[in-house]
């Protein structure tokens, strides 16, 4: 029997499949890494939007945690939408207690409809509690000027946010550059507290982006899990999904997901 790499995910339910632990399960599978899930909430979630969040209790999400720990294991793991305090403080305690190390921290806040995805009371309990847990966090722009109380305007406020959420504790911050205003091109900026490296892709005009940090972070976890280094995985992940953004799909009415299958067209399209 083949050993494989594994990679756990903790974070939301989307019905629609393009964002939470669903987008994260198609990542994995794609990137040929076993993938695991713990459910932190059900959300009743479409194109249009997130019509109800319904949580699990922290102690479900500690039961579900022990139950991967206690068998499988995990060699990398990613959080998403963690929706408490509560429920952030037994994540955190789990990853402590079972000596996690490959971490990788999206601070999902808000949905592509503006619906609020973490109690804004649960931000100090994210910054004090998890990040230092975390070998990697990756917010967008919107995020990482919520946990680092500053405006992001300029690529040297980006870095001057990097070392801040360094100073949070992870090892490892990236700021992605979706949001960045009046630029033709998407910029990445990873930081490791000494260095500072960059990641651009072409942006591409589509409404298609529902689930993208969802994606890229289960990409980076995928790698992680395999034995890459973080710029390795970083690079490699933009990649990833890139190509699932400029692939669109067209499904629903709203915001459509990425095509998690589209790092697959050039393969295809070569035989």
């Amino acid at each position: 029997m083949k050993n494989v790499s594994k990679a756990l995910t903790i974070a939301g339910s989307d019905s629609g499949g393009g964002a939470g632990i669903q987008a994260d399960l198609k990542t994995f599978q794609e990137l040929n890494v076993y993938g695991m899930s713990v459910l932190t909430a059900v959300t009743a979630q479409n194109t249009l939007g997130v019509q109800a969040v319904y949580p699990m209790t922290p102690e479900a999400v500690r039961r579900q945690i022990d139950s991967i720990a206690q068998d499988m294991g995990t060699d990398a793991l990613k959080t998403g939408m963690l929706f408490s305090a509560e429920i952030i403080a037994a994540v955190a305690e789990k990853i402590r207690q079972y000596q996690w190390e490959k971490v990788v921290v999206d601070p999902v806040m808000v949905a592509k409809g503006g619906e609020t995805l973490l109690e804004w009371e649960a931000v100090d309990s994210l910054k004090n509690d998890l990040l230092p847990l975390a070998c990697l966090v990756t917010p967008n722009i919107p995020e990482a000027e919520v946990l680092t109380e500053m405006s992001i305007q300029t690529m040297e406020d980006k870095k001057a946010a990097c070392q801040k959420l360094h100073r949070l504790g992870p090892k490892w911050v990236l700021i992605k550059g979706g949001h960045d205003r009046g630029d033709d091109q998407a910029t990445d900026i990873l930081f490791d507290g000494k260095e500072f490296f960059t990641f651009q892709s072409k942006r591409i005009p589509t409404k298609n982006t529902h689930g993208t940090g969802c994606t890229f972070s289960a990409a980076i976890t995928a790698e992680l899990a395999k034995g890459a280094e973080v710029p390795d995985a970083v690079s490699a992940a933009k990649k990833f999904i890139a190509a699932a953004i400029e692939n669109g799909i067209k499904i629903g009415k709203g915001h459509g997901p990425t095509n998690h299958w589209a790092h697959r067209l050039k393969g295809d399209e070569s035989n």
